[in-house]
């Protein structure tokens, strides 16, 4: 058994070697980028948010079981990995003790010759081995040959997959070979139990030889894996974990992450262009958590599959996004991590591989990949492993805008009148109050210091102030609040946009100017409660001014209705009789998992019936506004708002509700557009859940 034990170790030592170099290069890559302090900083504070996320997300693989049978398949074949590095620790337990003693019958001590042990580590190979067959069969009725641009495997490195399934297939079928061996020679730890393997042992000749066979080809294969696994997609394995842990954790996607260099927060004052690094412009601005985000991608797809881009044939996939980025990491990879002096001797090719630009019409990523993305944060939500792909597309618009000054021509013009108006459509501010002249009750104008007796700012926002359709809406809203005995206030021409466009366009030096300009009106006024009526506003008050130092308490105006027809402040009375389906608002569910309060307001309403379409909640299709799109031509593939009015008009409704004056807008023109071509009934219409609340409660 000596001979047996030398040729196991040397196995190791020589895979545990090539293995450790390819774990140096890649820790090596990712600390040449930018620092992220904030992100261990946040793990540290929230070791308990961090424990549950790593049982939910790791080990409970809650986010793959929601996409059965492949999730189902998943969670076996992950959990084998677990169980089985029991059997692996028997197996160099048998190399050792087989070279001391002569006879290699290890058990792990204590628990190493229960029963149940035995039949874990036999049931969970069994069914990873049920797993793999469940893969390959997924893979070829998926496959991008068969269904082209619609397989989420579209894109991705096909064959180090295959290459995976059998290596995992090869560690199966050598633990039985050589547990099946150790039955028939008697150095097998488990008298019952381990079902599978006495199975196989009966096939099997008693034979030392063929156990000491068997112990190797099961250790070599491990080993060989090993060193596959560290140079490919299935990297994952040890870096989803980590991933996850270093994740930015609220209750839903929440705000956008503040813009940074070398670590710290970007103070627009101080900065200085030659040493500051503003987004992302090369592949070396990226954070560590960046490059952690390229490691642990699976390539499986699923952010891909729920794009509302991808799905209406423009070129963003999520999934590409992060592929084409680590592809070019791993191009540039030594030369990023030369010094100086070395660059300075490299030839012009490698200069200029290095200062290729992340994005160009020559670059990594196109412009029209970047631009087509509206934040709505479906890949992030459907990710099993946690990457963040708005975090790259912010970071990557921010160069873009501040430094490159290269976006959609129609952003700029949105851009301006927020610099010089305060609203995106460049509007008079003295406009902002008009519609509380169409009310027959008064609304307090809140110019210096919020009255004792008022409760919550109305926080209206622009379009509920300016656009024609989401004015309805507002002034729903503020009647329903009359009725219930809600005291509130207005900022009227004091309340400027609150700088969600500009951000999530890139441009965060105007996001921080209108912020701060907020902020102080606000703290000026004594403001401690808000209600929006528009989820972008609520997001960027609720989850973004706090960065900024703004810290209110904020509400949907939906989470505020249905507090007060649960309390019975309000009473939908009049019955409507129609058949409404409910659009989920990206920044309002995703962003912030408001799912159901709209949906129970509406419930409450008589006689209304529901029927949600096919997506919806989490898996939610965009209306196509959000990421600044509102304001950019649609120019590439079909339309966001067509493609989901489209699925709306599936189930036959009456009406569409939602609660975004966005969505209000995007959908209402996708419905119109229905109507003039036949497509839909003229009685159809959009309207915000306020609307309907308030024609129930009104009767009229």
């Amino acid at each position: 058994m000596l001979w047996v034990a030398i040729i196991g170790l040397v196995m190791t030592a020589v895979a545990v070697t090539v293995a450790g170099r390819r774990v140096l290069f890649l820790y090596r890559l990712a600390t040449s980028g930018q620092p992220a302090p904030e992100r261990i900083a946040y793990a540290r504070e929230n070791v308990g948010a961090e424990i549950r996320a790593q049982l939910v997300e790791v080990f409970g693989q809650k986010k793959l079981l929601k996409w059965t049978p492949s999730g189902t398949a998943h969670f076996f074949v992950m959990w084998a990995f677990f169980i089985l590095a029991t059997v692996y620790l028997e197996a160099y337990g048998a190399l050792i003790q087989g070279a001391v003693t002569g006879k290699p019958d290890f058990h792990i001590p204590l628990v190493g010759t229960w029963a149940v042990l035995g039949f874990l580590q036999d049931f969970i190979a069994v069914a990873a081995l049920i797993g793999l067959i469940a893969f390959a069969a997924i893979r070829i009725a998926r496959s991008p040959k068969k269904l082209g641009r619609e397989s989420r495997f579209s894109g991705s490195h096909l064959g180090g997959a295959w290459l995976v399934l059998f290596m995992i297939f090869n560690v199966i079928w050598t633990m039985f070979l050589f547990r099946g061996a150790a039955v028939n020679t008697g150095n097998f730890p488990y008298k019952s139990g381990a079902f599978a393997s006495d199975l196989v042992a009966k096939i099997l000749p008693t034979s030392e030889a063929l156990e000491n066979v068997g112990l190797l080809l099961h250790i070599g294969v491990m080993l060989v894996f090993l060193v596959i696994v560290v140079n490919s997609k299935h990297l994952h394995i040890f870096t989803a974990p980590m991933n996850v842990l270093f994740s930015r954790r609220p209750d839903g996607l929440g705000a956008a992450q503040e813009m940074r260099s070398n670590g710290k927060v970007l103070d627009f004052e101080e900065a200085d262009p030659d040493v500051d690094v503003f987004g992302r412009g090369k592949i070396e601005d990226t954070t560590w958590k960046g490059f952690l985000d390229f490691y642990t991608c699976t390539e499986c797809g699923r952010c891909q599959s729920q794009c509302p881009a991808w799905n209406t044939d423009k070129p963003l996939s999520p999934k590409m996004l992060i592929l084409d980025q680590r592809d070019h990491a791993f191009k540039v990879a030594p030369y990023l991590m030369m010094s100086e002096e070395q660059r300075a001797h490299q030839g012009e090719d490698v200069l200029a591989l290095l200062e290729k630009p992340l994005v160009g019409e020559d670059g990594v990523i196109h412009p029209d990949v970047l631009w087509s993305c509206t934040n709505c944060g479906a890949c992030v939500e459907q990710c099993p492993v946690d990457i963040e792909h708005i975090d790259h597309i912010l970071d990557m618009r921010r160069y873009q805008v501040m430094i490159e000054s290269s976006f959609p021509s129609e952003a700029g013009v949105m851009l301006k009148n927020l610099e010089n108006k305060g609203n995106p459509w460049g509007m008079s501010e003295m406009k902002r109050a008009e519609w509380i002249e169409e009310l027959d009750f008064e609304v307090p104008l809140i110019d210096e210091k919020m009255p004792e007796d008022v409760e919550y700012l109305f926080w209206v926002g622009c379009a509920g102030a300016l656009e024609d359709r989401a004015k309805k809406t507002t002034k729903a809203v503020a009647e329903l609040l009359h009725i219930a005995g809600v005291k509130f206030g207005v900022l009227g021409p004091m309340e400027a946009c609150t700088g969600d466009p500009a951000r999530r366009l890139g441009m965060e030096f105007l996001f921080n100017m209108l912020a701060q300009q907020n902020i102080e009106t606000l703290n000026e006024a004594g403001v401690k409660k808000i209600v929006a009526t528009c989820p972008h506003c609520f997001n960027t008050l609720a989850n973004e001014y706090p960065q900024l130092g703004g810290h209110y308490e904020v509400v949907h105006h939906t989470q505020l209705l249905s507090h007060l027809v649960e309390e019975g402040r309000l009473t939908p009375i009049t019955p409507i009789e129609e058949k409404i389906t409910y659009h989920d608002p990206c920044f309002l569910g995703r962003h912030n998992k408001v799912y159901s309060q709209p949906r129970d307001i509406m419930a409450k309403v008589p006689g209304v019936q529901t029927q949600e379409m096919h997506r919806c909640k989490d898996r939610g299709f965009c209306c196509g506004a959000g990421g600044a799109r509102m304001w950019m031509e649609e120019r590439i593939g079909k339309r966001i708002n067509t493609e989901r009015v489209e699925e709306a008009l599936t189930t036959d409704p009456d009406t569409v509700s939602t609660a975004c004056p966005f969505c209000l807008v995007m959908l209402g023109d996708a419905i119109n557009e229905k109507k003039n071509s036949g497509l839909a009934k003229e009685s159809v219409e959009v309207v915000d859940v306020a609307q309907l609340l308030i024609k129930s409660v009104k009767g009229v």
